[in-house]
């Protein structure tokens, strides 16, 4: 699993020296999946090495039939530290994305189903629907 500690050793901290190492952005409107799913954004800002695990994983989606339950795209790149803790988020260097929020609260009960969630755990995302605080909103790489 990669903590912040791990993060932090491999992309720095999360500033500008970084974003200019890391950063891309991924056109889902250009490159067709925007159509397939619509709940995409037209782009997502996010760190390189997310960039094709999250293709992997919306390509899984559509190969599953399972792109309509994906309802809303609610965030990647965001420079915070975790909910209620001190430690940085990995959102921090956008290598974590949050999807179908409204539903999948932190602390709820997700409402996920196993072959979504499987459509990116194959893909090379850690889910936060199985943490002890769980987070059925938040996928994150497994490893960096």
């Amino acid at each position: 699993m990669v903590t912040s500690k791990k993060a932090f050793e491999k992309y720095g901290s999360p500033d500008v020296t970084f974003e200019r190492q890391w950063m891309v952005v991924v056109d889902f409107k250009k490159n067709g999946l925007k159509k397939l799913i619509p709940a995409l954004p037209d782009r997502v800002y996010c760190n390189k090495d997310l960039e094709h695990p999250l293709l992997d994983a919306l390509l899984n989606l559509i190969q599953c039939n399972r792109q309509h339950e994906l309802k809303t795209w609610d965030g990647c790149f965001n420079v915070r530290p975790k909910r209620g803790l001190s430690t940085m988020s990995l959102h921090s260097w956008g290598i974590a994305i949050d999807v179908n929020a409204a539903t999948n609260g932190l602390g709820k009960e997700p409402t996920l189903s196993e072959g979504f969630v499987k459509c990116f755990t194959d893909a090379g995302f850690h889910w936060g629907g199985t943490w002890k605080r769980r987070d059925g909103m938040h996928f994150e790489l497994s490893k960096i």
